[in-house]
């Protein structure tokens, strides 16, 4: 139920509507308690990676990398 929600909140502040093709081909909700654990298993994955397909492709972050690394040393207390 909780990507549910974090899918509806995502949409709510972004205006954007995230593409569920896969999650909803299986027909599978949070409240269908008489489907197995199996099935509702591969719905959540499903759902998982459509969120984060979505917002890798729109949002696509930039990080960069650099080859010299800082100082090997530490913090300690």
């Amino acid at each position: 139920m909780l990507l549910v929600h974090v899918r509806k909140y995502y949409e709510n502040i972004t205006s954007e509507e995230i593409q569920t093709e896969r999650y909803n081909s299986l027909h599978i909700s949070p409240v269908h308690i008489h489907k197995n654990k199996v099935s509702h298993k591969k719905a959540i994955l499903a759902l998982g990676d459509e969120i984060v397909h979505h917002i890798r492709t729109n949002h696509n972050p930039f990080v960069e990398y650099r080859l010299e690394m800082p100082s090997e040393r530490v913090a300690t207390e």
